[in-house]
């Protein structure tokens, strides 16, 4: 399996997945930081994925999606954007409920 094709695995393994610099519990930069406290705070369970432990996901993520940056959040295996989309979303009052459309679509495949 090659990369991408790994990567769309992860993408496809949940129905909201954060591309982050560390771990939820650790995270290794103040984008990183802002983005887990932001999906955290919708009370909506999300899985994440450490780049700093695969060097090939971190070096092919920006052009999985063409999206340069970290995080990188997928919901329903389709981008959403980095942290300041989330922040946004959460501002307006969207983050929850397309959070939980993402799990409940997912969870009826």
């Amino acid at each position: 399996m090659d990369i991408m094709e790994r990567i769309q695995k992860q993408v496809d393994s949940a129905a909201i997945v954060l591309y982050m610099k560390g771990t939820p519990q650790f995270p290794r930069c103040g984008f990183s930081s802002t983005a887990v406290k932001t999906l955290a705070s919708t009370g909506v369970e999300f899985a994440y994925v450490n780049i700093f432990e695969d060097q090939e996901v971190m070096q092919n993520l920006p052009a999985f999606a063409d999206w340069p940056t970290f995080p990188q959040i997928y919901m329903n295996g389709e981008l959403v954007g980095g942290g300041d989309i989330i922040v946004e979303m959460a501002e307006m009052g969207t983050l929850k409920g397309e959070m939980e459309n993402a799990t409940e679509k997912f969870n009826n495949k």
